[in-house]
Formats: C-alpha cells, structure tokens, sequence
C-alpha cells in the first residue's frame, strides 16, 4: 500500500496495535481525578489546567529534541497547529470548570461521553465518513453507561445546567481537536506537532487561570500533582493517543476513550475508598460492552477497505 492511501485512509492499518495505544492512553486519563484528589485544597483548578498544559508542553519539547532530531518533516500547517492549541485550551478550562460545578461523576459523564458523539458527526461532515451503524449502537450505549455511573453519584433534584454545558463544550472542543491533530500527525513527526499544540495550548491557558484562579498558591506536593498530570496523563497519555490516530478513524479514537471512567471506577474504588451505589456496576458494564462494539466496528470497517 502507498503512503499515499496510507494517509487518506488512516483506518486502513487499524488493528489491535492503535487500539491498545488508545486505550492504554484513556486509562491513564483515568488517573486524573484521583491524582487531583490528593492535590493540595488551595490548588486553584484553572491553575491545574493551565500548568498541565505547560508540563506537556515541556515533554514533548524534550521528546522532539531527542527523537525528532535529524529528521526530515513535512512543514506544518500552522493554522490547523493554533486550531489544535486553541481546542486543547478549551477542553482543558472548560473540563475543570465543568467538574468543579458538576462533581467528578457527573461532569466527567458529560465531557467523555458527548465526545465520540462529536466526532462522529464531525468526521461524517467534515470527512464526509460516516460511522457504521455498529459503532454508533457501541457509542450510545457507552455513553448510556457512562451517564448511568454518573448518575449514581449526583442528585438528579438539583443538576447544574451551567457546568453541564461547559463539560458538553469540553466534550466539543476534544472531539474537535482529534479531528484535526489526527491530519496533524499523519504529515509531520508526532512529538514536534505536539510540542507546538501544547505550547500554543500552555499559552492560551495560563492568562485565563491567573484570571480566573488568582494568584498560584500550591505546595510541593501540588507540584508532585501538577508533574504527574502533566508529564504522565497529558504527556505521555496524548503521545499514545497520536500514534494510535495515525491508524484509526478519529470518531473511533474518541470513542476508546470512553475507557477512562472504568479506569476512574476502579481507582475510587481501591484508592479512594468510595463505595458507589449497586446500579452503577450496571453503568460500567454498559461502557466495556460499548467499546466492545466500537473495536469490533473498527476492524470490520478495516477489514473492508
């Protein structure tokens, strides 16, 4: 196969490899709400944001230096790098304020599971691809789920309309920059794409915590938290999800990760001692047959091409 058709058809080479990568990538976005659990309670959650960002920004920098060195790439389209940057910016303050006015469950609920619904109806405008009816049934069960698990947790008496939009824009604004950082990727080396997204994202946000947050006031311990996030669950967690974009559709790309609240289920389970009501088991085995459904789509879709 050319590298041509490899790069107008990123599906065409999905396999349990790119799955696994975005899988493994969405149970490290998992640890987040338990790493900000230990977090120092003056920690501002813009400041979280903010600095997350510039921790990423720093290991793909770094990253670039090391593996990108010597080699020739493509040169990058600037416009869709800020369209990226500015997204990620987005996801990341509307994500935190979101969960600060709906709660961890809730919130989370909505950011997670209204992306792949994005992506799907972005990638069939956009891409003119519309997902199988498969992955559209895995999705909307997983979304199902997740809500269901979220529920569990929130008093449906008194839901916050104003954090559930900003957590619904989080959820935009993610599916968004799939799209577009998977055309990134599929052209030039992905540490050197990151290092820019996240350094323009690093850029755009930290104006926007000192607003909104005040001034930083952490401890070494918010600092032992803000690495974590930032080197591990942006970092790292976001050069897995690259490499897997570059070999999957990006509607199925998000929708993997819908992985991240089992991840978060059980880790407040064994960490931090929560004990969530019985119908909530229900939720979480609604998301792992959703993605069950999503992989399967995903190498049917690859099997046809």
């Amino acid at each position: 196969m050319s590298s041509q058709a490899t790069l107008s058809s990123p599906a065409t080479s999905a396999s349990f490899a790119p799955i696994g990568l975005v899988l493994a990538a969405a149970m490290l976005w998992g640890t987040t709400g338990t790493a900000q659990h230990f977090a120092p309670a003056q920690l501002s959650p813009y400041w979280v944001g903010g600095l997350r960002m510039v921790m990423a920004a720093l290991f793909f920098v770094a990253l670039a230096m090391v593996m990108d060195k010597g080699h020739r790439s493509s040169p990058l389209r600037w416009g869709r790098v800020l369209f990226c940057g500015l997204c990620m910016a987005v996801y990341n303050l509307s994500f935190f304020a979101g969960i600060k006015a709906c709660g961890v469950a809730l919130g989370t609920a909505l950011a997670i599971g209204s992306g792949p619904i994005w992506a799907g109806l972005m990638q069939a405008i956009v891409q003119n691809r519309m997902p199988s009816p498969q992955w559209w049934l895995g999705t909307c069960i997983g979304v199902g789920g997740g809500i269901v698990m979220a529920l569990a947790a929130t008093d449906p008496q008194n839901l916050p309309w104003g954090g559930m939009a900003l957590c619904l824009l989080a959820g935009l604004s993610y599916a968004a920059y799939a799209l577009v950082n998977q055309a990134l990727v599929m052209q030039a080396r992905v540490a050197t794409v990151n290092a820019w997204v996240f350094g323009c994202a690093a850029l755009m946000s930290l104006p926007f915590a000192a607003w909104l947050g005040g001034p930083l006031q952490t401890s070494a311990s918010g600092w032992v938290v803000v690495i974590y996030l930032g080197m591990v669950t942006t970092g790292f967690a976001y050069l897995l999800f690259s490499i897997g974009l570059r070999s999957m559709s990006a509607a199925t790309g998000v929708a993997l990760s819908k992985a991240e609240p089992i991840t978060a289920f059980a880790l407040s389970l064994l960490i931090v001692g929560e004990r969530p009501q019985w119908w909530s088991v229900l939720g979480l085995l609604g998301v792992i047959g959703g993605l069950w459904l999503v992989v399967q789509a995903e190498r049917k879709s690859t099997e046809n091409i």
